[in-house]
């Protein structure tokens, strides 16, 4: 988004976007007098203007309000310029505003296309295709007035020089960098993980502003699951040897950001080796600062019984109160400070990732309201039924939208998030949400990876890269018999849900439920095993994760 002139620290809140036949220019509206930019249409190319270009019959420009200007993306022959067509606003942080983005617009700067060859044509025909899928991304979300990459603690701690700077020049790029599910797994080299969320828990209240932190990552050392229709594609560990020396450099980061650091793992100890490697590779960087535990969630709480996450929290409490949480009084002067962070992940990091750190989250929240005077020793969350429902909420809304961002689909088991409770309904709606996963990660996540690639510079764009379709097996049986399967799949879980609802009334139903989930779980199983029946679209080659 712009910079105004004035400060490097405001944006421009509204902007006007002539569409010229040779260039676009994007003026300010918000009442600044500063330069318009223009920018070429013919290579993208930018410059400033004092005065909007005259029009003429002949040279009519078509003109729409935007919010903000993302960058310039620049692919073989051509670039491309993106910019934020519709906002709402999402809420506010420390009393700054945030907004949503409802639509991206990408605008091609493409008139030098016509004097390329064949092959860069055809090159930039299928990156144009891409950018058509970041029009639809969501879940990005921006400011005017505030670094949305720093927390209140990194922002107070922030020096009067780097006060100065930009907002661009002061934010943390770790958080631009997420992948899809399956498509993005584990950490590459240097320690950087996938599926990275901070989660910053803020309140402000008599004067007071608390914050506490938490962060989930995905397994920090070199791992895969290649898709192949599959419904869980095997895990693949890569460079066993370099394990201990990948997740050395990612603690070795996280520890210079936030301090001390406790790793809890959630996975699954039998059955996954990611788990007994994971604790293997922590075995020598483990130290007063840096500390593991593994918990294994399905086996301790099941799928039901979510509250056994007290048995954690009596595991680490020692830690979270040495930890503690971030506190300013009415004067801005700083009280307490956060020392270390809870790292939690699953597999994902999202479902079980989610319900615990909503666990934490509720304790450390308690744990501030007594410290400022508004709960008494013995008072909780829960004994204000408004408030609970409103933080109960505000956690499954969280882990919905990372779950959307990462899977396509809303988290599983919301149910005990929203409500504190598991019920039937949520345990048929996580069956529905997973089986949208599974359809998403093998046919859409693909193209959206790729999408994303190109949108964070991840791509050579260049002619001769290799352009081989991936072999396909199957023939026309492939393409026609997974839309078939997977429709009567749908339809199975649509009559079981519906069933359900009416069995408390009629008994005949809850048979009814269990015929037509019986169903969808046969039809489900044969895809499964017939998984690599199917056909996958050929893809673009792109740089692997790791």
């Amino acid at each position: 988004m712009m910079e105004r002139a004035e400060s490097g620290q405001k944006l421009y809140t509204r902007l006007r976007l002539w569409e010229f036949p040779d260039q676009y220019v994007i003026e300010p509206t918000d009442g600044s007098s500063a330069s318009s930019l223009v920018v070429s249409r013919a290579d993208g190319s930018m410059s400033l203007t004092d005065e909007v270009p005259e029009c003429s019959s002949v040279r009519v420009p078509k003109i729409r309000a935007i919010f903000g200007v993302v960058g310039l993306l620049k692919l073989v022959a051509s670039s491309h310029l993106v910019v934020i067509t519709d906002r709402e606003c999402a809420g506010s942080y420390l009393g700054q505003p945030i907004f949503k983005v409802k639509s991206l617009k990408i605008l091609p700067c493409d008139h030098s296309l016509k004097n390329s060859s064949i092959e860069q044509k055809k090159v930039e025909n299928e990156f144009s295709a891409l950018l058509n899928v970041l029009e639809r991304t969501s879940g990005l979300y921006f400011s005017y007035d505030t670094n949305l990459t720093l927390s209140a603690q990194r922002l107070h701690d922030l020096g009067d020089e780097c006060k100065l700077l930009p907002l661009w020049r002061q934010s943390d790029y770790s958080f631009v960098l997420e992948g899809t599910r399956m498509w993005r797994r584990g950490a590459d080299p240097d320690g950087y993980v996938a599926n990275f969320v901070e989660t910053e828990q803020i309140f402000q209240m008599k004067g007071f502003t608390a914050s506490f932190v938490q962060v989930r990552r995905s397994i920090p050392f070199l791992w895969e699951q290649i898709v192949d229709l599959t419904y869980k594609p095997e895990f693949e560990i890569v460079r066993h040897e370099e394990a201990p020396q990948v997740a050395e450099r990612h603690f070795l980061d996280m520890r210079k950001k936030y301090g001390s650091v406790l790793a809890v793992d959630l996975v699954n100890k039998h059955g996954r080796r990611l788990s007994e490697k994971y604790a293997n590779a922590m075995q020598h960087i483990l130290s007063d600062d840096v500390r593991y535990l593994h918990f294994d969630f399905h086996q301790v709480c099941g799928h039901i019984h979510f509250e056994r996450l007290s048995i954690l929290y009596e595991q680490i409490v020692d830690v979270l109160k040495k930890n503690w949480y971030f506190l300013l009084n009415e004067k801005g002067e700083k009280m307490k400070e956060q020392l270390g962070v809870v790292r939690t992940n699953c597999i994902d990091c999202l479902d079980r990732t989610n319900v615990t750190q909503s666990m934490i989250g509720q304790i450390m929240l308690e744990t501030q309201l007594r410290r400022i005077g508004v709960f008494g020793a013995e008072e909780t969350i829960s004994s204000h039924p408004n408030f609970d429902e409103s933080f109960k909420i505000l956690w499954a809304n969280h882990g919905d939208e990372i779950s959307i961002q990462y899977s396509g689909t809303p988290a599983l088991k919301g149910d005990f998030v929203r409500c504190g409770q598991r019920t039937a309904q949520g345990i048929l709606r996580d069956g529905w949400n997973a089986l949208a996963r599974y359809y998403l990660n093998n046919f859409r996540d693909g193209t959206k990876q790729d999408a994303i690639d190109l949108l964070h510079g991840h791509y050579i764009a260049s002619v001769s890269r290799d352009l081989t379709p991936a072999t396909q097996t199957g023939g026309l049986e492939a393409v026609a018999s997974f839309p078939l399967a997977l429709s009567l799949v749908m339809v199975g879980f649509l009559f079981a849900t519906m069933s359900l609802r009416k069995a408390p009334n009629d008994l005949r139903h809850l048979f009814f439920s269990m015929v037509w989930a019986s169903m969808s779980i046969g039809v489900a199983a044969v895809m499964r095993a017939n998984g690599r029946i199917f056909c996958n679209r050929p893809r673009l080659h792109r740089p692997s994760w790791h």
